[in-house]
């Protein structure tokens, strides 16, 4: 198994890609948490339409 270096998502501190990494892709449970934090209150979204939300058409 490889190892790769890489940058945490949140702070930009280099961290590893590795099993030992509880935390990864972040470099602590703290940057994890924020990113958690941040979907929570809607900061991050994924592209798309609305929940819920659909084309109406008519039938008649």
């Amino acid at each position: 198994m490889t190892i790769t270096q890489l940058k945490c998502p949140n702070c930009g501190k280099v961290t590893f890609n590795s099993p030992e990494n509880k935390f990864r892709p972040f470099c602590s449970e703290r940057c994890k948490l924020i990113d958690l934090g941040d979907w929570a209150e809607e900061n991050h979204r994924i592209a798309g339409d609305e929940a819920g939300a659909s084309p109406v058409e008519d039938e008649f």
